[in-house]
């Protein structure tokens, strides 16, 4: 009886077997063998060379990884707020009985994140280009500018311009999260406080934003390792350049100009493993953050 139990069981491992495999060679292989060359000088020709902890000391005094770091948070600042606030009200609203038509809206607001984040640099690039672009089209049309703007050259409106493109291809996603979570939250209970005499804005802020704290914290955390792997945006909208003076530089287009531009894979491979480390410290604040707000709430 005991080894007819220990063969069902091994059969098992042959339906999960597929999956570690899959890992070990395309997940796990590759982060080993990166860290192993972060610890090399190596062009991708002929064999790495051990050179120990040098390109972890020349990435501390780094003034580009530090600009990279500052575009890339400034950026992801400036898009996650204002994504995470207006997700959130969306998703009250579209929760509620009376609201027609929330199929549609839900697919309208989802929409922009089945589009290629490539397709809409590019997109941008074209509306916002200084000489055929449609915007300054529109402005002098309108008469408010005589002379098209050059707005490419402009540091923080290029920023804002990345930040505005993924504010607007992910602010639906996080809606659709959002609803899931509120799905999630007894109607019974929203009722009773409503019959109690509680108002809207009050059940809102007593009950249903408590309640969603751990979806809360999922897309922060989510949204921060996202957001410190911008890269398709900003490189599309810049034709990889990073430009104007190095504003729309993210950490990752610095890797990838690192690694596969200036084939400097074991300084690339540095790179990636601080950007690493820079998301988990992120990450803890942000879960330390939560659980002192909720240990300090009332019960």
């Amino acid at each position: 009886m005991f080894s007819k139990t220990l063969r069902k069981d091994n059969y098992g491992y042959l339906f999960i077997a597929p999956f570690f495999i899959t890992f070990l060679v395309f997940g796990l292989y590759p982060i080993l063998y990166s860290l192993y060359l972060s610890f090399t000088d190596w062009d991708g020709f002929g064999n790495p060379t051990i050179i120990g902890f040098e390109n972890y000391q020349r990435l501390v005094g780094d003034f580009f990884f530090y600009k990279s770091l500052f575009n890339t948070l400034a950026i992801w600042i400036v898009s996650v707020i204002p994504q995470l606030t207006v997700s959130l009200v969306l998703a009250v609203i579209l929760h509620e009985k009376f609201v027609k038509g929330k199929s549609f809206f839900r697919a309208v607001f989802f929409f922009p994140n089945i589009v290629t984040a490539a397709s809409l640099g590019l997109l941008v690039a074209l509306i916002f280009s200084w000489q055929t672009g449609s915007f300054n089209q529109f402005l002098m049309g309108l008469g408010i500018i005589d002379d098209p703007i050059h707005w490419t050259d402009k540091p923080n409106f290029m920023r804002g311009l990345v930040s505005s493109i993924l504010f607007w291809q992910y602010f639906g996603y996080s809606m659709i999260i959002y609803i899931a979570g509120l799905q999630g939250i007894s109607r019974d209970l929203l009722e009773a406080a409503e019959m109690d005499g509680a108002s809207k804005v009050r059940v809102f802020f007593s009950i249903t934003l408590p309640l969603l704290k751990p979806i809360i914290l999922f897309q922060v955390i989510t949204s921060i390792i996202g957001g410190m792997q911008i890269f398709d945006q900003p490189y599309t909208l810049t034709n990889g350049s990073g430009q104007p003076d190095n504003a729309t530089l993210t950490s990752v287009m610095y890797l990838y100009d690192t690694a596969f531009t200036r084939y400097q894979y074991g300084y690339g491979s540095a790179i990636a493993f601080g950007l690493f480390l820079v998301i988990v410290v992120f990450s803890i604040l942000s879960f330390k953050m939560m659980n002192i707000r909720t240990k300090n709430e009332p019960n």
